[in-house]
């Protein structure tokens, strides 16, 4: 790559991540339905961030549709129990066919939290249900008051 150019290549767990400079690349976080998706640190902010690299975006219109309506509900929701989306990478000059996503970096997800061998108590699972529903709330709030 171009010297001049402010993207990198990254390889984390044998995915090639094509990202700008300023991001520092911390670990993979894991795969999911769409692809894979890493933690970074944006050294111009010092914020760590989640880029989640969606593999042959456009290959299958469906997909295309569901990443799209993906980005769109998450720059249209500002709440704090919803995932932000911070930035789309723009795409290397040539090759365009990956999406970066880049969002706010959380700690755990609910899956882990289930999942683990960690006992849930009554509160764990009364606050987590408390966080979905607040969530819900704006969201179907914003749906028809246009926030």
């Amino acid at each position: 790559m171009d010297p001049a150019s402010p993207l990198q290549t990254v390889v984390i767990s044998g995915q090639p991540f094509t990202i700008h400079k300023k991001y520092r690349v911390i670990k993979s976080i894991g795969h999911g339905a769409f692809g894979v998706v890493i933690a970074a640190e944006n050294t111009d902010t010092g914020q760590k961030v989640a880029i989640k690299k969606v593999l042959n975006a456009f290959s299958d219109t469906l997909d295309a549709k569901r990443i799209l309506r993906e980005v769109k509900l998450m720059k249209h929701f500002n709440h704090e129990n919803i995932v932000a989306l911070l930035d789309i990478e723009p795409p290397p000059p040539t090759g365009f066919k990956d999406v970066y996503l880049v969002s706010e970096l959380m700690e755990t997800d609910l899956h882990r939290v289930i999942y683990s061998r960690q006992k849930l108590s009554p509160e764990h699972i009364q606050y987590f249900l408390y966080q979905i529903l607040r969530a819900l709330k704006y969201m179907h709030s914003a749906c028809f008051t246009g926030t």
